[in-house]
């Protein structure tokens, strides 16, 4: 195993993760009991964002209703040379995880098709829509290319959303205070204070 011999930039990276869990500590993921069970989901990329290994990273989320119920954060297992196929391998891993929480839900007597899948790149979606193998997918992984199957089985159905309005941005890549903070109420994050939660719990009981 090799020595580790962090530099500067590791610890500056790793004061940003304590300063993050500073001022997230008391945050938390509000549920009213009035949630819609419609199954949605966002996924993207931020291509080769790993400054080491020049890997992308997978963000994604899935909803039910407007409420967040399950996202990932995490650097893909091969190096990419577009974020086209950044993006491609992004909505394939957030495809698997839709299809496991479709099958549980169906246990309980939900059926879900043609679920709503948003993504910001155009050309990743048209990828996932072709069944026909394009030049441009040769070089990614025949794991990933699942994903049609399921576009053409009417199981997920593909939506173009602009950058601004792409939620997962905050589980893919480095962002400003303020972008932050708008993802963080779009994603019904709240402070979970005892003061906020006795708010909260007014605010349903209405």
């Amino acid at each position: 195993m090799k020595e580790a011999k962090p530099t500067e930039k590791h610890l500056q990276a790793v004061k940003r993760v304590f300063r993050y869990l500073k001022g997230t500590i008391n945050m938390g993921l509000w549920y009213s009991k009035d949630t819609s069970i419609s199954l949605t989901a966002y996924a993207d990329a931020y291509h080769a964002g790993c400054q080491d290994t020049r890997r992308s990273t997978s963000g994604s989320a899935q909803f039910l209703g407007d409420k967040l119920v399950s996202w990932s954060s995490k650097k893909q297992k091969c190096t990419t040379i577009s974020s086209t196929k950044a993006e491609y391998i992004a909505l394939s891993g957030c495809c698997a995880q839709i299809l496991w929480m479709r099958l549980r839900l169906t246990n309980y007597g939900f059926q879900f098709n043609k679920i709503p899948l948003y993504c910001d790149n155009k050309s990743a979606i048209a990828l996932s829509g072709n069944n026909v193998q394009h030049s441009r997918a040769k070089h990614i992984d025949v794991r990933y290319h699942f994903i049609k199957e399921q576009v053409e089985n009417g199981v997920l159905e593909l939506y173009f959303v602009r950058t601004e309005y792409q939620l997962v941005d905050i589980f893919a890549k480095p962002l400003p205070r303020e972008r932050f903070n708008f993802l963080f109420e779009k994603l019904s994050i709240r402070s979970m204070s005892p003061e906020m939660l006795k708010r909260l719990a007014k605010e349903t009981n209405e």
